[in-house]
Formats: C-alpha cells, sequence, structure tokens
C-alpha cells in the first residue's frame, strides 16, 4: 500500500528523518530503528499544525518535590498579604481600578519599598510625564527611593530597555497606552492591549522579571480589554473605593501564588495611602448609640475576620414603584431578602422605599451577610434598635432555613476582640465556645424575626 506523503520515517536511536522506511539508518548505522511518524494534524500547514513535530517534552509526577518560588517581601503588610506573602519572581500581576482612585499612587509607593529592600525597579508611566511622576514622589516622600523612571508608550523600546537592564519588577503604567508597532490599530484597542499583554508576560516569564500591568476599568467595574488579558497573568488585583471615603480595599480576584479573595486596607491621606492594621476597629469607628436600621456584620475576607456595619433606610414611597439602592452590597441579594421576608414571614415591603449601605465603603459579596441585611431591614422597618453588642452571620435560603457558614470562630474572635458580647447565628454553625461571647443560634427566618423583634 502506497504510503502517505505527509508520512515522515524518523530513527529512534540517532533522530534522523528519512523519506522512506530502510532496514538500517544511514546516519547512525542502526538496524531497525526506524519507524513510521504520522503528521500530528491532518490538512495544509496554514490551517493546523501539518506534518512537523516538535520536541518531547519532558514530564514529572505529582509526587515530585519542588521548592516553592522565591518572594520578597515589600515591607507594606497589607501589600504583602493581598499578594499571598510577598512578591514572586518573575510574576505578572494585573492591577484594576476606577480612575483617580489610588492606583499610581499605590505602585509608586511600592516601587520604593521593594527598592528599598534591594530589587531593582523599573517604573515606566505611559500615561504621565517623568516631570509629574517625580512631584508625586516628591509629595510622598519617595524621591530618594532607588527607582528608575520612563515615560514610554512603544512596546518594542520598553521591551529592549527591560532586556537590557534586566531589573527584578517593572511597573507598566498603564496597558491601555502601550502600543506595539507590528499591530495595525490605536492603542488601547482589544487588538493592541491583548499583544501588549501577551509579550509583557512572555517577557517575564523568559528573564525573570517581576512585571506588574495597570489595567483600566469600564463603567461596570470590569478590566478594560479582553478577558484573556486576565487569563495570561498569574494575579489579578482590583483596587476599590468609594470617592467620597477615605478608605481603599486592594482585593485579589485571582491569585496563582496564595488565596484569592483576600483584602488590604488603605487609608488615603495627603501623605499617600497609609496601612490599615485592624480595618474591624476602623469600619466601626464612627458608630455611636444603637439606631434603627444597623446592624454589624461579622465576616470573612479572604483568610481575615472584619466587621462591617450594614444601615438601612426604610420609608413610605411617593411612586408607583419603590425605590431599591443599594451601595456595597449586590442588589439581586436584596431582592431575594427582601421577597424571603414577604413570602415566608408576612413582612412586606410594597410601598416602601428600601436603602442599603455598607458602612465604610467596604463592599460585601459574602452570602454570610444575608441575615445581617435582614436584621438590619428589620430595625429600619420597625424602627427598633438592634443592641449594640450583637453581631450577626448567616445565609438565608429560599426556604426561610438559615444555612451555616465557613469559619463561625474566627468570627466569633474578631468581634469578641472588638468588645462585642452577643452574636445570632444559624443553629447549625460548627463552632467551639469563645469566652466572653454569648451566641444564639437560630433554625430559620421566622425564629429570628419573632425572638429579636417579638413579631412574624
Amino acid at each position: 500500500m502506497a504510503k502517505s506523503s505527509s508520512s515522515s520515517f524518523v530513527c529512534n536511536d540517532c533522530g534522523a528523518v528519512h523519506k522512506k522506511w530502510a532496514g538500517r539508518c544511514d546516519a547512525c548505522g542502526a538496524w531497525n530503528s526506524i519507524v513510521e511518524e504520522a503528521p500530528l494534524s491532518a490538512g495544509p500547514r496554514t490551517a493546523g499544525l501539518g506534518a512537523g513535530r516538535g520536541r518531547r517534552i519532558a514530564l514529572s509526577s505529582l509526587s515530585s518535590a519542588e521548592e516553592p518560588p522565591p518572594r520578597t517581601m515589600s515591607g507594606l503588610p497589607e501589600l504583602d498579604r493581598v499578594l499571598g506573602g510577598g512578591l514572586v519572581a518573575a510574576s505578572a500581576t494585573l492591577v484594576g481600578g476606577d480612575p483617580g482612585i489610588g492606583k499610581s499612587t499605590l505602585l509608586l509607593q511600592a516601587a520604593a519599598a521593594f527598592a528599598r529592600q534591594g530589587l531593582s525597579c523599573l517604573y515606566v508611566s505611559g500615561e504621565e510625564a517623568a516631570a509629574q511622576v517625580r512631584m508625586r514622589a516628591r509629595r510622598l516622600g519617595l524621591a530618594d527611593a532607588p527607582v528608575q523612571l520612563a515615560a514610554e508608550t512603544s512596546l518594542r523600546d520598553i521591551l529592549t530597555t527591560l532586556d537590557a537592564l534586566r531589573p527584578d519588577l517593572a511597573i507598566i503604567d498603564s496597558i491601555q497606552t502601550m502600543w506595539a508597532d507590528n499591530v495595525d490599530s490605536a492603542p488601547g484597542s482589544v487588538t493592541q492591549v491583548r499583544a501588549a499583554a501577551h509579550e509583557l508576560v512572555n517577557f517575564a516569564k523568559r528573564r525573570g522579571t517581576s512585571v506588574i500591568l495597570v489595567g483600566h476599568v469600564t463603567k461596570d467595574g470590569q478590566i478594560a480589554g479582553p478577558r484573556v488579558v486576565e487569563h495570561m497573568v498569574d494575579t489579578v488585583l482590583y483596587f476599590e473605593g468609594e470617592r467620597g471615603h477615605q478608605f481603599r480595599i486592594l482585593r485579589a480576584v485571582k491569585n496563582r501564588f496564595g488565596p484569592a479573595d483576600e483584602i488590604g486596607v488603605f487609608e488615603m491621606t495627603g501623605a499617600g495611602l497609609s496601612e490599615v492594621a485592624n480595618p474591624s476597629a476602623v469600619f466601626l469607628s464612627d458608630r455611636g448609640q444603637a439606631t434603627p436600621g444597623s446592624a454589624v456584620f461579622a465576616g470573612i475576607e479572604g483568610t481575615r475576620p472584619v466587621l462591617t456595619e450594614i444601615q438601612a433606610l426604610v420609608a413610605p414611597s411617593p411612586l408607583g414603584t419603590p425605590r431599591r439602592t443599594v451601595v456595597g452590597l449586590d442588589a439581586a441579594r436584596l431582592s431575594t431578602i427582601l421577597a424571603v421576608l414577604e413570602a415566608r414571614c408576612g413582612i412586606p415591603f410594597a410601598g416602601l422605599d428600601v436603602f442599603l449601605n455598607v458602612a465604610g465603603g467596604m463592599r460585601v459579596t459574602e452570602p454570610a451577610a444575608d441575615l445581617a441585611v435582614a436584621a438590619s431591614l428589620l430595625s429600619a422597618r420597625e424602627d427598633v434598635a438592634l443592641p449594640p453588642d450583637m453581631v450577626i452571620f448567616g445565609e438565608i435560603s429560599l426556604s426561610g432555613a438559615l444555612r451555616p457558614v465557613t469559619q463561625t470562630e474566627n468570627r466569633l474572635k474578631e468581634a469578641q476582640k472588638l468588645g462585642f458580647t452577643q452574636a445570632i447565628a444559624p443553629e447549625k454553625s460548627k463552632q467551639t465556645a469563645v469566652q466572653g461571647i454569648r451566641v444564639r443560634k437560630m433554625p430559620d427566618l421566622i425564629t429570628f424575626v419573632g425572638d429579636v423583634f417579638a413579631a412574624g
């Protein structure tokens, strides 16, 4: 039978390629060592891999022992916590956030901190002139930090400079301003962003330089450009916060070298961003006397317990369709809780405007906040203040049952540390006794309403 023209014949001993089979290899002289190799894929080379074959890669088992990746601590504990314990060599990190939230300030402070730890750092700004960055550095007291500075948008020139200097850390501010001369599209377009990110990430992996990319966000809060950029990098960080509040949250939504959903808390001051070591105390610092519509939620952000105040206001609505305004929480989750309160507990909110806010500019995404949200809504509706020394947590199911949440003991220990003496939690929560705090367990929402508000 005639052999396919796309097949090749390779010697197993020396790797020599022959046009047809032979009993003896002409290159090494070995007998019966020539075997036929089928092409990797069918079809023309432009549509598939064709007949060309690559090298065989080395494999290892899951039990192979490897050293953990080397890390460098910046000296900023909040930043190191979010990064998973420090900056990993040859890693690629993407930082996104609203305009003016403080991304450039944070990364300039980070570059100075890493440089003072002995890393060679290069800060490339594509949005500001070098004089503007120097002015910010003087305002932040970082003018003496050994950070090299450049103002450039040409990707080819940046890569050439990085290849010549081989810094330990390169910060690109921002990826949307970079342009590659081999791509026929405007800077900031999807094609340019994808190409620039691909080249910079590949450089980080090949040369061992850690790269931090700044990304713009859309009006929906997502990093602008193709989603594939988030898949290419090792870590994705979001810098969040309300413009009217001084607190900023650095949140890890993806981290190949540490826990995701870890947060670091910063406070924006005239001298830059300062770290907040105890965010629970800060978020509850303005909490005065007990007022209706206020409930304290004991949550978990990454590996850290954080206490936040959830505030609600319920008022008669002059509109045909009542308003539902939410800040710091998912609006769909609020609608679900209102529906459960009405369907399972018989407490209507029709004809009432509902305003919900998480104090301090914090954003809560944990389902364990359901019970605290329900408590604040009922407190506002009934005009009954909850005890000021009480924390609440628990997930509400559509049937009205309270589902247990994780890390109950850590939540209670954080509450006890801040002076809280009682807590309300789901009945099936796994916990050990925490000295100084009394836990009231509730099986469902109806029991909670009747016990706490003497109604339902």
